[in-house]
Protein backbone atom coordinates (compact mmCIF):
# COMPACT_ATOMS: atom_id res chain seq x y z
CA UNK A 1 0.00 0.00 0.00
CA UNK A 2 1.29 3.35 -1.04
CA UNK A 3 2.10 6.26 1.24
CA UNK A 4 -0.83 8.39 2.19
CA UNK A 5 -0.90 11.77 0.29
CA UNK A 6 -1.44 15.25 3.17
CA UNK A 7 -4.42 15.74 2.26
CA UNK A 8 -5.57 11.42 2.81
CA UNK A 9 -3.60 11.91 6.48
CA UNK A 10 -5.29 14.41 7.50
CA UNK A 11 -8.65 13.23 6.57
CA UNK A 12 -7.81 9.78 8.15
CA UNK A 13 -6.32 11.93 11.38
CA UNK A 14 -10.05 13.77 11.47
CA UNK A 15 -11.86 10.66 10.89
CA UNK A 16 -9.99 8.78 13.69
CA UNK A 17 -10.32 11.98 15.52
CA UNK A 18 -14.25 11.86 15.34
CA UNK A 19 -14.80 8.01 15.52
CA UNK A 20 -12.85 8.46 19.24
CA UNK A 21 -15.04 11.46 19.79
CA UNK A 22 -17.85 9.89 19.28
CA UNK A 23 -17.25 7.01 21.37
CA UNK A 24 -16.00 9.11 24.07
CA UNK A 25 -18.63 11.58 24.29
CA UNK A 26 -21.31 9.02 24.28
CA UNK A 27 -20.00 7.06 26.98
CA UNK A 28 -18.82 9.30 28.92
CA UNK A 29 -21.32 12.42 28.15
CA UNK A 30 -19.96 16.26 27.13
CA UNK A 31 -18.50 18.25 30.60
CA UNK A 32 -16.54 14.53 30.97
CA UNK A 33 -14.62 14.22 27.87
CA UNK A 34 -12.02 16.51 27.07
CA UNK A 35 -10.25 17.59 23.87
CA UNK A 36 -7.17 16.13 26.02
CA UNK A 37 -8.96 13.18 26.21
CA UNK A 38 -9.93 12.64 22.69
CA UNK A 39 -6.47 13.18 21.68
CA UNK A 40 -4.53 10.86 23.99
CA UNK A 41 -7.31 7.99 23.53
CA UNK A 42 -6.91 8.60 19.35
CA UNK A 43 -3.24 8.51 19.88
CA UNK A 44 -2.80 11.91 18.33
CA UNK A 45 -1.35 15.48 20.15
CA UNK A 46 -4.00 18.00 21.50
CA UNK A 47 -2.76 20.33 18.47
CA UNK A 48 -4.23 17.79 16.06
CA UNK A 49 -7.34 17.75 17.63
CA UNK A 50 -7.29 21.63 17.40
CA UNK A 51 -6.33 22.04 13.63
CA UNK A 52 -8.80 19.86 12.96
CA UNK A 53 -11.91 21.25 15.19
CA UNK A 54 -11.34 25.05 17.02
CA UNK A 55 -13.12 24.24 19.91
CA UNK A 56 -14.96 20.98 22.11
CA UNK A 57 -18.62 22.31 21.11
CA UNK A 58 -17.40 21.90 17.23
CA UNK A 59 -16.41 18.59 17.69
CA UNK A 60 -19.71 17.72 19.60
CA UNK A 61 -21.40 19.34 17.28
CA UNK A 62 -19.89 17.22 14.53
CA UNK A 63 -20.17 14.25 16.31
CA UNK A 64 -24.28 14.42 17.15
CA UNK A 65 -25.15 16.05 13.62
CA UNK A 66 -23.64 12.26 12.56
CA UNK A 67 -25.29 10.80 15.35
CA UNK A 68 -28.47 12.44 13.98
CA UNK A 69 -28.17 12.03 10.48
CA UNK A 70 -27.92 7.90 10.70
CA UNK A 71 -31.21 7.95 13.04
CA UNK A 72 -33.29 10.87 10.77
CA UNK A 73 -31.69 8.22 7.17
CA UNK A 74 -32.95 4.85 9.46
CA UNK A 75 -36.44 6.49 10.63
CA UNK A 76 -36.55 7.28 6.26
CA UNK A 77 -35.46 3.77 5.50
CA UNK A 78 -38.66 2.67 7.55
CA UNK A 79 -41.43 4.59 6.52
CA UNK A 80 -40.31 5.25 2.84
CA UNK A 81 -39.66 1.60 2.67
CA UNK A 82 -41.85 -1.09 0.83
CA UNK A 83 -44.60 -2.95 2.15
CA UNK A 84 -47.64 -1.61 4.06
CA UNK A 85 -48.51 0.29 6.18
CA UNK A 86 -48.90 -1.49 8.96
CA UNK A 87 -45.59 -3.09 8.11
CA UNK A 88 -44.29 0.01 7.74
CA UNK A 89 -45.02 0.69 11.49
CA UNK A 90 -43.62 -2.14 12.40
CA UNK A 91 -40.34 -1.25 10.96
CA UNK A 92 -40.54 2.16 12.60
CA UNK A 93 -41.52 0.51 16.11
CA UNK A 94 -38.59 -1.75 16.21
CA UNK A 95 -36.42 1.45 15.54
CA UNK A 96 -37.89 3.02 18.46
CA UNK A 97 -37.31 0.09 20.39
CA UNK A 98 -33.62 0.07 19.73
CA UNK A 99 -33.03 3.75 19.88
CA UNK A 100 -35.45 6.22 21.66
CA UNK A 101 -34.09 6.58 25.26
CA UNK A 102 -30.31 4.75 24.23
CA UNK A 103 -28.88 6.25 27.61
CA UNK A 104 -25.36 7.78 25.41
CA UNK A 105 -27.17 9.22 23.19
CA UNK A 106 -30.38 10.68 24.51
CA UNK A 107 -28.08 11.97 27.01
CA UNK A 108 -25.42 13.94 25.28
CA UNK A 109 -28.18 15.39 23.09
CA UNK A 110 -30.13 16.91 26.24
CA UNK A 111 -26.81 17.47 28.45
CA UNK A 112 -25.07 19.20 24.93
CA UNK A 113 -28.57 21.47 24.47
CA UNK A 114 -28.68 22.66 28.23
CA UNK A 115 -24.87 23.60 27.89
CA UNK A 116 -25.60 25.43 24.77
CA UNK A 117 -28.64 27.75 26.00
CA UNK A 118 -26.51 28.30 28.81
CA UNK A 119 -23.47 29.72 26.74
CA UNK A 120 -24.36 31.88 24.05
CA UNK A 121 -26.81 32.81 21.77
CA UNK A 122 -25.21 31.61 18.67
CA UNK A 123 -24.96 28.06 19.81
CA UNK A 124 -28.12 28.28 21.02
CA UNK A 125 -29.27 28.77 17.37
CA UNK A 126 -27.37 25.73 16.30
CA UNK A 127 -28.75 23.41 18.63
CA UNK A 128 -32.07 24.77 17.60
CA UNK A 129 -31.55 24.41 13.75
CA UNK A 130 -30.87 20.50 14.81
CA UNK A 131 -34.09 19.82 16.32
CA UNK A 132 -35.82 22.16 13.52
CA UNK A 133 -34.16 19.69 10.87
CA UNK A 134 -35.53 16.84 12.70
CA UNK A 135 -39.37 18.59 12.48
CA UNK A 136 -38.80 18.84 8.89
CA UNK A 137 -38.35 14.96 8.39
CA UNK A 138 -41.19 14.00 10.64
CA UNK A 139 -43.27 16.47 8.37
CA UNK A 140 -41.98 14.87 5.10
CA UNK A 141 -42.92 11.55 6.38
CA UNK A 142 -45.86 12.29 7.57
CA UNK A 143 -47.31 14.11 3.72
CA UNK A 144 -45.42 10.89 2.19
CA UNK A 145 -47.28 8.50 4.49
CA UNK A 146 -50.89 10.46 3.95
CA UNK A 147 -50.31 10.40 0.34
CA UNK A 148 -49.81 6.76 -0.29
CA UNK A 149 -52.52 6.38 2.17
CA UNK A 150 -54.37 8.40 0.43
CA UNK A 151 -55.37 10.55 3.62
CA UNK A 152 -56.17 14.06 4.55
CA UNK A 153 -54.51 15.14 8.03
CA UNK A 154 -56.14 16.49 10.88
CA UNK A 155 -53.81 19.39 11.31
CA UNK A 156 -51.20 20.39 9.63
CA UNK A 157 -47.89 17.98 8.89
CA UNK A 158 -45.61 20.58 10.27
CA UNK A 159 -47.56 21.02 13.81
CA UNK A 160 -48.09 17.30 13.53
CA UNK A 161 -44.48 16.55 13.22
CA UNK A 162 -43.34 18.88 15.73
CA UNK A 163 -45.74 17.29 18.99
CA UNK A 164 -44.82 13.97 17.90
CA UNK A 165 -40.78 15.39 18.11
CA UNK A 166 -41.22 16.50 21.35
CA UNK A 167 -42.80 13.31 22.73
CA UNK A 168 -39.96 11.54 21.75
CA UNK A 169 -38.15 13.51 23.09
CA UNK A 170 -39.53 13.39 26.14
CA UNK A 171 -40.01 9.66 26.14
CA UNK A 172 -36.41 9.42 25.39
CA UNK A 173 -35.61 11.33 28.42
CA UNK A 174 -37.49 8.86 30.72
CA UNK A 175 -36.86 5.50 29.17
CA UNK A 176 -33.16 6.75 29.00
CA UNK A 177 -33.82 6.93 33.27
CA UNK A 178 -36.13 4.00 33.38
CA UNK A 179 -35.54 1.67 30.97
CA UNK A 180 -38.52 -0.51 31.89
CA UNK A 181 -40.67 2.18 30.00
CA UNK A 182 -42.29 0.75 26.61
CA UNK A 183 -41.94 3.14 23.29
CA UNK A 184 -44.51 1.42 22.06
CA UNK A 185 -46.73 5.24 22.75
CA UNK A 186 -44.90 7.15 20.02
CA UNK A 187 -45.92 4.05 17.43
CA UNK A 188 -49.64 4.18 18.69
CA UNK A 189 -49.66 8.42 18.55
CA UNK A 190 -48.77 7.99 14.67
CA UNK A 191 -51.04 4.86 14.34
CA UNK A 192 -53.98 6.60 15.79
CA UNK A 193 -53.42 9.64 14.16
CA UNK A 194 -53.91 7.88 10.65
CA UNK A 195 -56.69 6.12 11.31
CA UNK A 196 -58.39 9.23 12.62
CA UNK A 197 -57.41 10.99 8.98
CA UNK A 198 -60.41 11.05 6.61
CA UNK A 199 -59.99 10.03 3.04
CA UNK A 200 -59.33 12.37 0.95
CA UNK A 201 -61.82 13.86 -1.11
CA UNK A 202 -60.45 12.67 -4.40
CA UNK A 203 -60.15 9.04 -3.56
Amino acid sequence: MGRLTRVESQARTRELLLATARRLFLRDGYHATSLEKVAEAAGFSKGAVYSNFGTKDELCRTVIEAVRAEQVQAIMDAFLGEGSGEERLAVFESWAERTIGDPGWTLLEAEFAIHATRRDQGLRAEVASGGRSWAGALRLLLEEEARRRDLVLPLPAAELADALLSLGIGLGLRRAVDPALSPHALTGMIRLLLEASPRSATS
